[in-house]
Order: structure tokens, then sequence, then C-alpha cells
């Protein structure tokens, strides 16, 4: 019983919610299908799937989940059709059952006023009846381009075609037909969110690793009773670098010092302390041993001492950023 407690994290919405799932932003769609199935075959539960490029999501839980989660990042990355033919597989292999499963997906950008239809084509592209979760991607609206379609929607100088009609109060509005919901927000996002929404916000998923903490926002959110789920727990890695050119803290020397001392990689290290942080870790790989090597985070626990140590490594460093691709800095 104790050992299942410390692998879900019971939302304000009464659901509980795995505490380690999959993330896969930039998962080529031939890979899809064995992630999936290794991914539930090792015991993942939590599948995410995004619209389009991930960054900090708030989340509104509706359906209840098992323990482990399965975190699949698909909408933005154009693979929710792939992964709802994998889904479908493990259904009919009876792998696992879709109440075992905790399934979320987002509301891309250019679908922020058509809310109900996208969560729709969504769940056809997935093959699914529901969604535990339903995600705001990020707090923007842009130009719509048709739903289902992820595509920035970018003006002639470059810059992100944002629709200043259709407020976030809106938005959230619109979710909160659907019970469950998500967006990208700071604490004074999150604050108004709490002020004029009907269903409160359940989860807050944002970056954040050893190198960028966010000491201030993870701790409102859980005064408040928001979950925190780290999207990019082990700072982008291979991936960000190639994108954005930042440096991982994987290859910290202070981490990987700790690493030694309890027989562990540093990439479990870092997700381990994340988890004593009381957020969610959704760590993105697509190899096979990196997936157990990610799972296996529950057999040791950080002492007090090496928590402060990595609490001491904050660079306020943020390694993903869209304003690349946007034209645009939402965070400024």
């Amino acid at each position: 019983e104790e050992e299942e407690l410390k692998m879900e994290i019971t939302l304000n919405s009464g659901y509980k919610m795995p505490i380690v799932g999959l993330g896969v932003w930039r998962m080529e769609k031939e890979g899809i299908r064995d992630l999936v199935i290794n991914s539930i075959k090792i015991g993942y539960r939590h599948l995410d799937c995004a619209v389009n490029p991930p960054e900090n999501d708030l989340i509104l839980s509706s359906v209840a989940s098992y323990y482990v989660s399965f975190y699949l990042g698909i909408a933005d990355y154009k693979n929710e059709a792939e992964v709802g033919e994998a889904l479908s597989e493990a259904f009919k292999e009876g792998l696992v059952k879709r109440e075992d499963l905790f399934v979320t997906t987002k509301l891309w950008n250019s679908d922020h006023g058509h809310v109900i239809e996208a969560c729709k084509d969504s769940l056809k592209k997935l093959q699914l009846d529901y969604l535990d979760l339903y995600l705001v991607h990020f707090p923007v609206a842009t130009k719509h381009t048709g739903v289902g379609t992820t595509d920035s929607a970018l003006g002639d100088d470059g810059v992100l075609d944002i629709d200043t009609t259709i407020s976030l109060e809106t938005t959230w509005h619109d979710m909160e037909k659907l019970v469950s919901m998500a967006c990208n927000y700071d604490v004074f996002l999150t604050r108004d969110c709490l002020a004029y929404s009907k269903i409160k916000p359940a989860v807050n998923q944002i970056e954040t690793h050893p190198y960028f903490q966010r000491d201030s926002l993870v701790k409102f959110c859980q005064k408040h009773g928001i979950c925190v789920t780290a999207h990019t727990p082990l700072g982008g890695a291979t991936a960000n670098a190639e994108w954005f050119g930042t440096v991982s803290c994987l290859d910290d020397p202070a981490l990987k010092e700790v690493a030694e001392k309890y027989k562990k990689t540093v990439a479990q290290v870092v997700l381990r302390w994340g988890i004593q942080r009381n957020t969610v870790v959704i760590p993105k790989t697509s190899k096979p041993e990196r997936l157990e090597e990610n799972f296996k985070v529950f057999d040791f626990e950080l002492a007090k001492e090496d928590m402060e140590v990595i609490k001491s490594m904050d660079r306020k460093y943020r390694t993903n950023q869209p304003a690349k691709f946007w034209g645009i800095d939402l965070y400024a």
C-alpha cells in the first residue's frame, strides 16, 4: 500500500495521477508503436499526447487513472493517429485495459475558439471514448488554421499571429464544459485562473529540472492544491541541445557525484529529486533501455543533504523556448 502511494499523486479533483510518465515529443511516427507497446509492458500507465510543441501546461484531470503514469506527448507531435493504432493493438492483445491508462492530450493554440471540436478530433485519432486529461497547451490563442492542424500561424512579419479576440478566461470556461483542462501558466496567470474558474485547475505542467527549479511557482501551485508536472524533467538533454543550443544538467559534476553515492544514473537521481518535490515527472525517450531506467526510481530515496545539493544548482535556465519558432517570447 505504502509503495503504491508513492507512485501516484491525488489531485484536488479526487482522481489519482501516476507520478512517473513518458514524454514523446519529437518521436518519429514509425517508432510510436514500439514505444507505446514497450512502455506498457514495462509498467507505464500514463500516456500524454499533444498537438504541437510542448511547454508548460495547466492540467485539470477528469477521469481516474491507475498508478504509474504513461505520458505520451502527442498533439503537437502530430502522431495522435499512430498512438491510437498502438493503443488499439494493446487493448486487443490484452496488455492493458483502457481504465488502467491515464491518457492526456492537448488543445493547440489555434483551436482556442473550437475547444469541443478539437477534443472530439483528438478522441477520433486516438480511437478513444474519453480522455483522462485535456490540456490547454500554451496560454495563448492564435489564428485558427482548422481543427486538428498544428502549425504555428505566423504573420508576414514572421511573428506569431495572436488572436486578441479570445481571452484565456473564455478558453477556460469552454474547457470546463469538457470537465478536464490544462494551460501554460505562471504564478499570475494561475492566480487569475483560480479567481475566475468554476472548476479549479488540478495540475500545472511546466518545464522544471535542477537548472530551472521555479521554486516559487511550484510552491504557489502546491499551496493552492494544484499538482505540478515536470515536462522536461531532465533538462531536455540532446533534443533541446539540438533545437535550442542548451546544455543539460545531466552532465553536471555535482549530480554525477550524487548518482555515484546511490549507485544510480544521473537521470534516475534527477527524476527522484522531482518526485521528492512532490511533482509528476514525464521524461521523454525512445530507447528501450532508457524506458526501463527512467521507471526504476521507486527503490531509493535521496537524503535531505542531497536534496539541498541539488536545490543549490538552480540557474533559472529555461531549455525549451518556442520563441525560436514564433518570433515572440511568450514568457517575457
